[in-house]
């Protein structure tokens, strides 16, 4: 029997996946496998990862025919999982040795639907931990109440689906799954999901997961289109949100972190193609314009300041479409507070 089926997605990473796979390794056991989804790299990645799944126990190699992004590498990795757990890892981050280990058995004690962890931020050569935004930990807790208050960061605001643990029955109530194509943010419709959905969640201190930023592949770090794709994310936040039975309490917090994400894309023009940052103020007006408005009239009210006066001018523009889904890989959303 699989314990463990960890899914670790590879895009042009021949730089740091064998530190990466140097720690799964690290971590191998006999009941755990590793899902090595590699998704169509055109570096020297495939051929790193053909010898690992020669070499480290449990490795499995699964390829794309084309480019298709990290949600939906990750959905591969997930449609051949067997394990009674999942977990996720990207191509160029690392693990602690044993980490897994700890973190199955963690999961086993407190027999809840899925735990959260902290992590380690590595940028260059300076490490910081993060801490997820749970007070109460090794305690069993309601999905639902983390999500809120909306004017405090909380565990919505805390995506990475590498930072925790899953047990299978999410997965086969198709909780898991991420939305196709997505190619940044993916992590956003599904952390919402998952804290709406789900039964029962922990949060632990255990510490294992090492996460690069400053990647200068990761999309955190390229300003191109495909960083519109948070725009997609956050639509179906907001729909999906809308359609909870607490939909009056969760929105303001669905809304106001679609607001403070907007906010940073647009303190961070320079960073885009031009053409790429005059799309985006037109397509996050469009944005605002979709946005329950009594909602986001609150919302902007309780943010106030420079950024509120901002978001206010651009909801008057002329808004653009959604982006349409593309292919091309992910990186997860920017770190934004609510």
């Amino acid at each position: 029997m699989v314990k463990l089926s960890v899914v670790v997605p590879f895009f042009n990473v021949q730089t740091y996946a064998p530190d990466t796979l140097t720690s799964l390794r690290a971590n191998a056991r006999e009941d755990f496998e590793f899902l090595l989804v590699d998704d169509r790299s055109s570096d020297g990645t495939l051929r790193l990862l053909e010898r690992a799944a020669r070499e480290i126990p449990g490795a499995v190699l699964i390829g794309h025919e084309r480019n298709e992004g990290l949600a939906t590498a990750r959905n591969t990795g997930l449609d051949a999982a067997r394990g009674q757990y999942v977990t996720f890892l990207d191509g160029d981050d690392w693990l602690a040795p044993g980490y897994y280990g700890r973190l199955v058995a963690a999961a086993e004690e407190l027999g809840c639907d899925f735990l959260r962890t902290d992590h380690v931020t590595v940028t260059g050569r300076n490490r910081a931990v993060r801490r997820a935004p749970v007070p109460r930990r090794a305690e069993v807790l309601d999905p639902r109440d983390a999500i809120l208050p909306a004017h405090r960061t909380t565990s919505v605001d805390y995506p990475y689906a590498w930072a925790g643990i899953y047990h299978r029955r999410l997965l086969d109530r198709g909780l898991l799954h991420f939305p196709h194509g997505l190619r940044t943010a993916e992590d956003r419709p599904w952390i919402w999901r998952l804290h709406r959905e789900a039964e029962s969640f922990a949060a632990i201190g255990e510490l294992g997961v090492f996460y690069r930023r400053g990647v200068a592949t990761s999309l955190t770090q390229i300003g191109d289109v495909r960083q519109l794709d948070f725009i997609r994310a956050f639509d179906q936040v907001i729909a999906e949100t809308a359609e909870d039975k607490d939909a009056e309490l969760l929105l303001p917090k669905a809304v106001r972190t679609y607001c403070a994400v907007i906010s940073h894309h647009l303190g961070s023009l320079g960073r885009f193609e031009p053409e790429v940052a005059r799309t985006l103020k037109s397509m996050s007006a469009g944005a605002l314009r979709r946005m329950p408005q009594d909602v986001l009239d609150e919302a902007l009210a309780s943010m106030g300041g420079d950024r509120a006066a901002l978001l206010r001018r651009l909801r008057r523009r002329r808004p653009a479409p959604p982006p349409a889904p593309g292919t091309g890989t992910g990186a997860g959303a920017p770190e934004v507070a609510a």
